[in-house]
């Protein structure tokens, strides 16, 4: 291209591939005016002013808005200054669309009606920050200052929910079921109730924490004896629970006795509530970890077997 030639508007619009409508748009806004003009009023541009057309529609093409465009142009910005910001600008925008297809995929799958795919369009809407403040409500409300299980609360504080930017509807359908959940009033009372429970027993000198060797040895023996068939009031099922009322008295220091068994009973009574475990269940789908094992089986056997025996 000839440096110091000039090109009427028609052939400008061939070169760079824009219309004469748009090149006179762009020069009536002043952001690339003719190099000139011809005696009878006919725009000419040099080989810059097409440069310069050129990178405004490069720009455009990208979504760039002309107040951008037009700082660019006059040495206020630069294009990698510009590129980086619309560059964020796009990943926030992928990361919405994702959000709302997950949407749209959970209220197919669900069969929603309109107003639970409100909801849900609310619900996705929140920062991670504003997840966790849904979260943290929950558990300042439940657990608050009682000196229950101080190992629990802490658990829980550390176990946020982490949704993804792209999220599964399985994932999508946990948080939403999640967020529904710590907002029940009468599961939040239950949790409570289990708190204060913890915090009676702590006060009393008993021993709370989380007890995984105890948690893990109850789960093998009753997983063997819901398989086999024993019933929590047959003789074999009381064998099985002398062994693990020793478990629990070596624990706690306390004597094997009727009093341990009765204080076993209450234990699981107050914890044993099935929402607590599909919390767990639905953090784990969220944050895709290992699937949260089913205790509820295990600790209503148990439970069975202490009343029968």
């Amino acid at each position: 291209m000839d440096d110091e030639a000039l090109y009427p508007i028609g052939a400008l619009a061939e070169r760079t591939g824009l219309t004469v409508k748009t090149i006179r748009f762009y020069a009536d806004r002043g952001i690339v005016p003719p190099t000139e003009f011809t005696p009878a009023g006919y725009r000419l541009y040099n080989a810059e002013a097409i440069a310069r057309l050129e990178l405004v529609r490069t720009l455009r093409d990208l979504g760039v808005d002309l107040a951008t465009i037009r700082r660019v142009l006059a040495g206020e910005t630069t294009v990698a200054e510009v590129a980086a910001t619309h560059a964020e600008a796009i990943d926030l925008q992928i990361t919405l669309l994702r959000l709302r297809r997950a949407v749209l995929r959970a209220v197919a799958k669900r069969e929603s009606n309109p107003q639970e795919m409100t909801l849900m369009h609310k619900l996705i809407q929140l920062s991670e920050a504003e997840r966790h403040r849904l979260i943290h409500d929950f558990i300042d409300d439940t657990f608050g200052s009682a000196n229950g299980n101080p190992e629990m609360a802490d658990l829980v504080r550390a176990s946020m929910p982490h949704l993804p930017e792209d999220p599964t509807p399985q994932q999508l359908e946990a948080w939403i079921d999640l967020a529904d959940l710590t907002q029940n009033p009468d599961f939040r009372a239950a949790v409570r109730r289990m708190v204060a429970y913890q915090a009676k027993e702590r006060a009393a000198g008993e021993t709370t924490g989380l007890h995984h060797d105890l948690t893990e040895a109850v789960t093998t023996e009753i997983t063997a004896a819901l398989e086999a068939g024993i019933t929590p009031d047959s003789p074999t099922a009381a064998t099985i629970l002398n062994t693990l009322t020793a478990r629990y008295a070596e624990t706690f220091a306390k004597p094997d006795d009727p009093a341990l068994r009765h204080w076993i009973l209450e234990r699981l009574t107050i914890a044993n509530d099935p929402r607590v475990e599909e919390y767990w269940r639905l953090l784990s789908t969220i944050n895709a970890w290992p699937p949260f094992p089913n205790l509820t089986p295990i600790f209503t056997w148990f439970a069975a077997a202490l009343r029968s025996h």
